[in-house]
């Protein structure tokens, strides 16, 4: 065994971390292409902002649950 299989001792932790960590960055990104830009409802602009968020914040619940989860 090394020291990174010895490190975890579920699949599912080193999976939720990466998994939220994608998640967090995709959403970082999605802010950076400016999605709001490319339509002319204010509404439609709303409503893509708050997805990008609580994508954002789903990510970042996942990657500190998997994080704590560990003993």
């Amino acid at each position: 065994m090394t020291a990174l299989t010895e490190r975890f001792d579920d699949l599912a932790e080193p999976l939720g971390i990466g998994a939220g960590a994608l998640l967090v960055l995709m959403g970082l990104g999605t802010l950076a292409g400016a999605p709001w830009a490319t339509n002319g409802s204010i509404a439609v602009s709303a409503l893509q902002l708050v997805g990008v968020l609580a994508m954002m914040l789903v990510g970042a619940g996942l990657a500190y649950v998997s994080w704590t989860g560990r003993e």
